[in-house]
C-alpha cells in the first residue's frame, strides 16, 4: 500500500513509513500501547499513515496509551484530532473515531456495568439496569421486552482499562418477536433454542456462558429466582431507586420496605 505524506514527514531509511503497534480490540478498533520513545515529527507521520490504514480496513476507535514517559507526545495526538478519555496515575488514553457515522465509544467511568438479556418466549423453551437492559435489546435487535429479573451478576477488578466490571445477566420477556439488528454493533441476531445456544462453541469455551445457559435451564424448570426490581424512595432526598430482592423466597420484606 502506497502512502502519501508531507515533505516534512520523516520516514524510515527504506522509505517507508513505520506503522504504530496495534492491536484489535473487540469492537471493530484498535489499540496503540506505546512502550519506545519516539520524535513528536516521526510519531505524527506514523500516526497518520498508520489512520490511513485502520480507515482502509473498516476500523472503527483508536485508543492510544501513553505512558507518563512519553507525555511529549500529547500535543501531537490531539492536534491530530484525538480527545481525552481518561487518565491513570501512571498514562494517558485518548481515543479518535475514524468512521462518519454516529460515536459509540463510552465514556470514562469509576468501574463499568454491562448488561446481558436472556429473552425467552413460548416458541423456544419457556417463557438504572432494568431500563438499560430494555434499551439495549431494543436497539440492537428491534425487540420490544419486559424485564423481568436479574438472574446474576459478575464482578471483576482492573478489566477494562483497569477499572472494576460489572456484568447483569438478566431476564426479559419479549413483546414483540420480529428481529431488526442493529448493523453497526451486532453481527448476527435470530431466536435460538436453549440446546442451540448450549451448542455454540462460544458457550462450550467460556465458564460464564456455561453458567448462563445453567440459569436458564434452572428458570425454566422453576428452580430458580432472581432478585425482582423494587421501587423506594432515595434515603438522602425523594428520588426513586430500586431495591433488588428475591420476592419468592421472602416475600413479606416487599410491604416492610414499603413501609
Amino acid at each position: 500500500m502506497s502512502v502519501s505524506v508531507n515533505s516534512s514527514d520523516q520516514v524510515c531509511e527504506n522509505g517507508t513509513v513505520k506503522l504504530l503497534p496495534a492491536t484489535n480490540d473487540h469492537h471493530g478498533g484498535v489499540i496503540v500501547d506505546m512502550r519506545d520513545a519516539m520524535e513528536p515529527q516521526a510519531f505524527r507521520t506514523s500516526l497518520r499513515t498508520s489512520i490511513v490504514q485502520w480507515r482502509l480496513q473498516g476500523k472503527k476507535g483508536v485508543w492510544i496509551k501513553l505512558p507518563i514517559e512519553l507525555v511529549n507526545l500529547v500535543e501531537t495526538v490531539v492536534k491530530e484530532g484525538f480527545h481525552y478519555h481518561h487518565a491513570e496515575p501512571h498514562y494517558l488514553m485518548l481515543v479518535y473515531w475514524i468512521p462518519e457515522t454516529t460515536n459509540t465509544i463510552p465514556a470514562n467511568a469509576s468501574h463499568r456495568v454491562g448488561v446481558g438479556a436472556i429473552i425467552l418466549n413460548d416458541k423456544n423453551e419457556g417463557e438504572d439496569i432494568t431500563v438499560a437492559a430494555v434499551r439495549e435489546v431494543k436497539e440492537e435487535t428491534g425487540i420490544d421486552a419486559e424485564f423481568s429479573e436479574v438472574l446474576a451478576f459478575r464482578q471483576a477488578h482492573k478489566l477494562f482499562f483497569e477499572k472494576s466490571d460489572l456484568f447483569f445477566v438478566c431476564m426479559m420477556r419479549p413483546l414483540s418477536f420480529d428481529i431488526q439488528k442493529q448493523d453497526l454493533e451486532i453481527e448476527a441476531a435470530k431466536w435460538i433454542s436453549l440446546e442451540e445456544f448450549a451448542a455454540q462453541p462460544v458457550t462450550q469455551k467460556h465458564g460464564l456462558f456455561k453458567c448462563i445457559h445453567e440459569l436458564c435451564l434452572a428458570k425454566v424448570k422453576g428452580n430458580y429466582a432472581g432478585f425482582s426490581p423494587l421501587s423506594i424512595e432515595s434515603f438522602f432526598d425523594d428520588r426513586l431507586s430500586y431495591f433488588y430482592l428475591n420476592r419468592q423466597e421472602i416475600q413479606c420484606l416487599t410491604s416492610s420496605v414499603q413501609s
